[in-house]
């Protein structure tokens, strides 16, 4: 399936939402998550509200795009199918979706698909043991029923619903609730075996009662991350990422708004990360494949903006913390590939 992904995509790029659709079930599937995550995870592809009714069961299920569990009113319910014991349906407003069919057809096959009720337990836990909502006692069980040890440390990765995964972790998986959505969630060992996911976030590494830490630091990650690129894993920042726990609302700090000016530059961003990975302006240069000169012109323009020696002491730091800021406030990544007639030719 990613094989086809790829290579259609490369022919057609507005032809491979329908196969992520596919892919993402698929995904899902292979992580053995519950009925509430799977309907996260088709209310975030349709961008409306899905539901299962089920016969016997004394009340409908039904999840927003963002994960929340919704009241059901009775008009708006489906009866079971008797065939097949339960009703998939999307509460949208509106004429049907392009691949509104293909959601529900997949989740269908995705609920067919689902383990035992211990298993799904089990997977439970692993959202438990990520909520910082939920009591240390709690989390604890839940660790406990998921097999971690106390004296060992995991990391909690990220990835969208819609990602490309290559090569699976080892490790539990879930559909969590994020402020962006619903989010794909696996657990891995401190030492883990490479895999590959696109977009993708890896936290850094903690005990079984401070998962939570590693859940805010795998998400500063997955948005530092880039389509197609490998995944980025909290320890290649170390503690730069506990600055970067920005909030939507605030007014960005002075330092930020200042490389949001350097970016409107052609040059801007990518000379601006070249400065701060590289120790001379002649190794930046080298980096850039530009003269020494042009690198000399923009730098005095950076330095123009920002307003301090950026390329120096605490100057450098500074710059760091305000450009990943930046990258993190404007990360598009979280945000699903449009839908097939919505792209431009």
């Amino acid at each position: 399936m990613q094989e086809l992904l790829g290579s259609i995509s490369r022919l057609d790029p507005g032809a491979t939402l329908g196969l992520r659709v596919i892919a993402c079930f698929d995904e899902l599937i292979l992580g053995n998550v519950n009925t509430r995550a799977l309907l996260a995870a088709a209310a975030a592809l349709a961008g409306c509200p899905a539901g299962v009714v089920r016969i016997g069961s004394s009340e409908p299920t039904l999840v927003s795009p963002r994960g929340e569990m919704l009241a059901c009113t009775p008009a708006a319910t489906p009866k079971p199918d008797r065939n097949t014991g339960y009703t998939v349906w999307l509460q949208r407003a509106g004429a049907a979706g392009p691949n509104d069919g293909l959601i529900l057809e997949r989740l269908s096959i995705a609920l067919c698909a689902k383990n035992s009720a211990g298993d799904e337990h089990r997977r439970r836990g692993l959202s438990v043991v990520l909520d910082s909502a939920a009591s240390q006692p709690l989390r604890a069980a839940a660790a406990d029923d998921l097999g971690l040890r106390s004296g060992e440390k995991y990391r909690v990765v990220l990835a969208p619903l819609f990602a490309v995964w290559e090569r699976h972790p080892a490790g539990p998986e879930d559909v969590i609730g994020s402020p962006f959505g619903p989010l794909h969630a696996a657990l891995i060992a401190e030492q883990f075996d490479p895999f590959q996911a696109s977009p993708c976030g890896i936290g850094s590494a903690h005990p079984p009662g401070a998962l939570t830490k590693s859940l805010r630091s795998a998400l500063t990650a997955l948005r530092l991350s880039e389509s197609g690129a490998a995944p980025v894993c909290a320890d290649d920042y170390g503690g730069l990422l506990d600055a970067l726990l920005v909030d939507e609302d605030d007014v960005p700090h002075d330092d930020v708004v200042a490389v949001a000016r350097i970016a409107e530059r052609t040059w801007g961003l990518e000379t601006v990360s070249a400065l701060i990975t590289h120790q001379t302006v002649r190794e930046t240069a080298r980096a850039l494949g530009v003269h020494h000169s042009t690198l000399q012109h923009r730098l005095a323009t950076v330095l123009e903006e920002l307003g301090f020696p950026a390329t120096e002491g605490l100057g450098r730091a500074r710059l760091a913390a305000a450009y990943l800021t930046h990258r993190v406030r404007t990360s598009r990544v979280l945000e699903a590939p449009p839908p097939a007639q919505q792209v431009q030719r």
